[in-house]
């Protein structure tokens, strides 16, 4: 079978490969097997080819923080999945045609939804969804603000806000991604710079901004921190500006400003099975429904991993990289 794997850290593109390696055993009780259908490649994916994402200490092995496939076979014992069911990991380490898993770390998908779509629901969607409901409780007067809005994440937690009819505003570095944000339903989108807490209380009417959502650190925390109400939170879920995050003693203590951090990983394995597939029924719902949709820019096949993986790291895109299994 097609396995997707890498033996040190460096270049991305340099250091993955496709290999061939056996298939794995049949499931034992409690476990199933999962035929991997495509997965997206995502920024977590690019920073630990490179060495730099939380993972274990040799560095080494599958990358993979998602995918989707298939139920091909059922150990003794197993509930929640049956064979032929279409299914997401809730694991890591994911770029495998044939992966054997315990049944607890699968979670089932409808199959008439978009398979593509899917590959990309366990984390993008599933982080967004977290950032809108387990720090703040937000009202229909209140707004969120974040950073990176073009990105995956980003995407989803606009498309969520608006089915929640919370207002939001999207900061940007790019002009050219504000009319599709517009579109898929962020209130206000706006160009980051040092003057964003002003245009942000011009955009409000000085109403209260409850939430702010991070993923760039540096100084552009900051400026989400100078554009937020008095006690409100400021979640960082990502580091893409490569710089520790920025919150000035004025903010935290004269503002109240409340400071967190969000990993999607530790929330999902502490999280009981069963809530799990509520977060994800309700999500792949919302896929199948056409509410929740993340742009793909490119498809390859697994054996053309490294073509993928290099077009992944390139700026500019719009639209998600995948990388598909072949039959």
């Amino acid at each position: 079978m097609k396995q997707i794997q890498f033996a040190r850290t460096g270049i991305p593109s340099e250091v993955v490969a496709c290999v061939d390696v056996p298939e794995p055993a049949s499931p034992g009780p409690g476990e199933v097997l999962v035929q991997a259908q495509a997965f997206p490649i995502n920024p977590a994916d690019i920073l630990t080819l490179r060495g730099g994402y939380a993972r274990r200490a040799d560095g080494v092995g599958v990358p993979g923080s998602e995918a989707v496939g298939v139920v091909v076979a059922t150990g003794e014992g197993v509930a929640n999945v049956a064979v032929g069911d279409r299914v997401i990991y809730l694991c890591r380490d994911n770029w495998l045609a044939f992966k054997c898993v315990p049944a607890h770390q699968v979670m089932p998908v409808p199959r008439q939804a978009d398979l593509l779509q899917l590959a990309m629901l366990k984390v993008n969607p599933a982080t967004a969804h977290c950032l809108l409901e387990r720090f703040v409780a937000l009202g229909a007067d209140d707004w969120v603000i974040q950073n990176a809005a073009n990105s995956g994440v980003g995407r989803s937690l606009t498309q969520l806000a608006r089915l929640r009819g919370i207002r939001s505003i999207s900061v940007v570095r790019r002009d050219d991604v504000s009319a599709e944000l517009m579109a898929l339903g962020a209130t206000a989108v706006l160009r980051d710079g040092d003057d964003l807490a002003a245009r942000v209380r011009e955009q409000t009417g000085g109403a209260r901004v409850a939430l702010a959502v991070d993923a760039v650190g540096g100084a552009a925390t900051a400026r989400l921190a100078d554009a937020v109400s008095d006690g409100a939170t400021l979640v960082n879920y990502g580091g893409m500006q490569g710089e520790a995050c920025i919150v000035r003693p004025d903010q935290l203590i004269f503002r109240d400003i409340a400071v967190r951090g969000f990993w999607l990983t530790r929330t999902v394995e502490s999280m009981p099975y069963a809530d799990a597939k509520l977060m994800y029924d309700a999500l792949s719902g919302h896929v199948l429904a056409g509410n929740l949709h993340t742009p793909v820019e490119a498809r390859y096949r697994a054996e053309e991993i490294q073509q993928a993986v290099a077009h992944a790291e390139r700026g500019g895109r719009h639209g998600k990289v995948l990388v598909e299994f072949s039959n």
